[in-house]
């Protein structure tokens, strides 16, 4: 623990911060184990990440092959979304929102400094890694409920107006009302695949965002995730 504030006290008075206000940012409770790491993520945070990667990849695989496995993978995703919204506010620190996310201003600042790599490491979520959590939230979000809906038709009447993607070559003799119906399941089962293709390319994103930063600032990301500790601030890191 003194070791770590000696470490952070020049950098701050440097800032033109004192001691006291930079210590603030990083709770004692977790500093755990060695003097040289700090606790970020926290237990439910990690089990929640690698349940939504193992729900998400087990729903793209057994998509139109197992559709029963299909299904619970996709109220396993919603259901995953559900809790990372509640604990984005009641959570640990480096979990709430209100932590992690930063206006459009630091953000396009960040990915500047990312193209100069001159980036900043930080403790917590980076900028970039803040809008990916949102990104990746929403379009699960969207394909969990798409996939619902597409679950029970007379759900559909719960959606007021569909976007029509594609239209659908209909048989002779459908009436109206079988017509609209089966427009509506074509283009919703159109956006439902476009956004669950479209988490695919965020993931793929997200796990190269997670190696340049690893390689970046020397520090493995997913293992972190998995044993819940970080290298401990640094002079010129965020916490």
């Amino acid at each position: 623990m003194t070791m770590t504030m000696m470490t952070i006290a020049p950098a701050a008075m440097i800032r033109g911060e004192t001691m006291t206000e930079t210590m603030k940012h990083v709770d004692p409770a977790d500093l755990s184990g060695p003097v040289d790491s700090v606790r970020v993520w926290d237990p439910l945070l990690r089990v929640f990440h690698w349940g939504l990667v193992t729900a998400f990849a087990v729903a793209w695989l057994s998509a139109d092959e197992v559709q029963p496995v299909h299904e619970l993978a996709g109220y396993a995703v919603a259901g995953l979304i559900a809790f990372r919204l509640i604990w984005g506010f009641v959570g640990s620190r480096f979990a709430r929102f209100a932590q992690f996310l930063r206006g459009p201003a630091v953000t396009l600042s960040y990915l500047g400094d990312m193209m100069r790599g001159r980036e900043r490491r930080y403790i917590g979520h980076n900028p970039a890694g803040a809008v990916m959590v949102v990104a990746l939230l929403l379009t699960l979000a969207g394909t969990a409920l798409t996939g619902w809906l597409l679950e029970e038709p007379t759900r559909l009447s719960l959606v007021p107006e569909l976007p029509q993607a594609v239209s659908p070559a209909f048989a002779d003799g459908m009436d109206d009302h079988d017509r609209d119906d089966d427009e509506g399941m074509e283009a919703l089962e159109d956006v439902h695949e476009a956004l669950a293709t479209f988490a695919l390319v965020l993931v793929a994103l997200h796990v190269g965002g997670v190696l340049l930063a690893s390689f970046r600032h020397r520090e493995n990301l997913a293992r972190a995730m998995v044993t819940g500790t970080k290298h401990a601030p640094g002079p010129d890191d965020i916490a």
